[in-house]
């Protein structure tokens, strides 16, 4: 169960006392792609809806990003089931108000078959409830924390003017290379700090909230809490961000890598387990802190880790390179992961402490409280859909708790642990489809077969976009010379 945000109603009178003096209700689910769908309810069948679940045009589980139905027709919906509805259940722990909308209610929902009523087999938000039951039941009370990170661009541009432009030659909010500046944020201060205080407002705390390197980029850090919140929250940030941006005659983007010769945007995602006590599972006791860590680890960058955390780990580098299109979504996810170490994106199956060089970066003592201890999972950008993300993440983890995985090597940069020798991740999106949808992937034991067959089918047909696309570098390279 995740936590409520603040004022949700607990009963179905403090709903209707939360709603007096409205007339309508904002409702949305959220697709493959990440992208919010939804509509205005007039509060009297929204209240109606609440007590018997409300259907919901499947389509939006039938097409992609730019609402093309896929190129080969997957089980939801399609032509022979006639694009049937499915049903919506309103999430009333989600409750917030759209203050850059006339204060308007709004509700997240959760998607489910209308025939057997359980949660739909590729509605995100429903895999990340799943997986945090999953995690609980495992523990007899854990609960799956988690934190996000977003990198993004800005540009002074609507989407009429992009569009105009053909999506080139976009003016940059500022100009320049200019991370963690004090000076550039008052160019544009008013929105600036809109974007934080909007989202404290909406129920989405900030840790962090800075410039980053490149022509317009910030970084905003979302404060670390109960994993389907925080998938919520990463969710809702990228909406509130572009609504803010509207007002300001700005775009931001959350795209991976819109330049080529600059460094992409990451999505960073941060993991740890509680327990029913509110200990954190990854860390160790005060005890062995002070005795200078864990005395059976193998390797100093898991001294100051617990075992279950070792295993969680092990999971993780077990099975990755399977879920690769749960964490890098897009053609272009694949642009930043190759650029490699150079930009911060690494794109082995590596770990290390502390290490910004690895894909699993261990964080904890001693230059971190216990409580903090947690790993922070670098391979994503920021055009991550947070709640297929977290849903990998944990379910790999669990399942190296469940199995006692061990660590397959060495932490990088360990004495004998050579970059050759560790993994890659797959660096296209079609390869790491290939991966994913293999009758042998772990991706298959941790969500099973109709899950992964839908998912993997949408992404086949981002594949197929792609390759039937004629860009402007291949018309830059060959038109005139071929």
């Amino acid at each position: 169960m995740s936590v409520p945000t603040p004022n949700a109603p607990s009963s179905y009178d403090d709903l209707v006392e939360l709603l007096k003096d409205d007339n309508k209700v904002k409702v949305a689910g959220v697709d493959v792609d990440g992208v919010l769908r939804g509509k205005i309810m007039s509060k009297a069948k929204f209240l109606s809806a609440v007590k018997s679940e409300f259907g919901f045009c499947s389509v939006i589980f039938g097409w992609d990003i730019h609402d093309q139905t896929y190129y080969k027709e997957l089980t939801i919906s399609n032509s022979a089931n006639g694009y049937r509805d499915i049903s919506a259940q309103i999430d009333l722990r989600t409750y917030r108000r759209l203050a850059w909308e006339d204060n308007v209610a709004f509700f997240l929902v959760t998607f489910r078959d209308p025939g057997t009523r359980e949660v739909l087999h590729a509605c995100p938000r429903g895999l990340l409830s799943e997986t945090a039951e999953s995690v609980a039941r495992r523990g007899n009370g854990w609960r799956a924390m988690a934190g996000a990170e977003f990198e993004y661009f800005q540009f002074k541009e609507t989407a009429q003017s992009v569009a105009d432009k053909r999506f080139s030659n976009l003016d940059a909010l500022t100009p320049g290379m200019h991370g963690y500046s004090l000076l550039r944020p008052q160019l544009n201060k008013d929105y600036f700090h809109e974007l934080y205080d909007a989202a404290e407002n909406f129920g989405i705390e900030i840790e962090g909230h800075h410039t980053e390197t490149g022509p317009g980029v910030f970084e905003t850090a979302l404060a670390y809490t109960e994993a389907m919140r925080m998938a919520d929250n990463a969710l809702l940030f990228k909406y509130l961000a572009k609504c803010v941006g509207m007002k300001h005659g700005i775009m931001p983007t959350f795209m991976a890598k819109p330049y080529g010769n600059l460094p992409g945007c990451s999505g960073h995602i941060h993991v740890s387990i509680q327990d029913k006590s509110g200990k954190n599972v990854f860390a160790l006791s005060d005890e062995e802190i002070k005795a200078g860590g864990r005395a059976d680890a193998k390797w100093d960058a898991t001294r100051y880790i617990s075992k279950d955390a070792e295993h969680f780990l092990a999971g993780i580098l077990d099975g990755i390179a399977d879920v690769m299109p749960l964490l890098c979504p897009n053609i272009n996810s694949y642009k930043r992961l190759v650029g490699g170490e150079a930009f911060w994106a690494p794109n082995l199956v590596s770990y290390g402490y502390d290490s910004r060089a690895a894909s699993i970066r261990i964080l904890g003592p001693p230059d971190a409280p216990g409580y903090a201890t947690r790993f922070e999972v670098r391979v994503p950008g920021a055009d991550m859909h947070p709640m297929l993300a977290f849903s990998a993440i944990f379910r790999l983890g669990l399942r190296g708790i469940e199995k006692r995985l061990e660590l397959p090597y060495g932490p990088i940069g360990a004495p004998g642990v050579k970059k050759e020798d560790i993994p890659k991740l797959p660096t296209s999106l079609e390869a790491a489809t290939e991966r994913f949808l293999a009758k042998d992937s772990v991706a298959r034991e941790l969500f099973g077969d109709k899950t992964v067959d839908h998912i993997g089918g949408t992404r086949a047909h981002e594949v197929q976009q792609w390759k039937q696309a004629v860009t402007n570098w291949e018309l830059e390279r060959y038109l005139e010379l071929s």
